[in-house]
C-alpha cells in the first residue's frame, strides 16, 4: 500500500534530483523509495551481523573468577607504549 509522504527539501536539491530522476527514466518518488530502502535494509543487516559475531563469541574464553581485567588491561597498555 503506498502513503503519502509531504517532505520540505532545498529548491536546488528537489531540481537536481527530477533532472536525474528524468534523466533515468523513473520518478522521484522510486528514486527516494529505493534509496531509504536502501539506508534501511544495510542498518539491519550491520546491526544482524554484529550481533551475530558477538553471539559467535560469547562463551569461548573462560576466566578464573579472580581475573583483574583491569590490571590485565593496564599492563597489555604498558607492554605496547614501551
Amino acid at each position: 500500500m503506498n502513503t503519502k509522504l509531504t517532505l520540505s527539501l532545498r529548491k536546488d536539491i528537489i531540481e537536481r534530483a527530477k533532472a536525474y530522476a528524468k534523466a533515468n527514466n523513473v520518478s522521484l518518488s522510486f528514486l527516494i523509495e529505493n534509496y531509504l530502502s536502501k539506508l534501511v535494509y544495510e542498518e539491519e543487516n550491520e546491526v544482524q551481523e554484529s550481533a551475530s559475531i558477538v553471539d559467535e563469541l560469547s562463551g569461548i574464553l573462560s576466566l578464573d573468577n579472580d581475573f583483574d581485567h583491569k590490571a590485565a588491561f593496564s599492563k597489555y597498555l604498558e607492554e605496547k607504549h614501551k
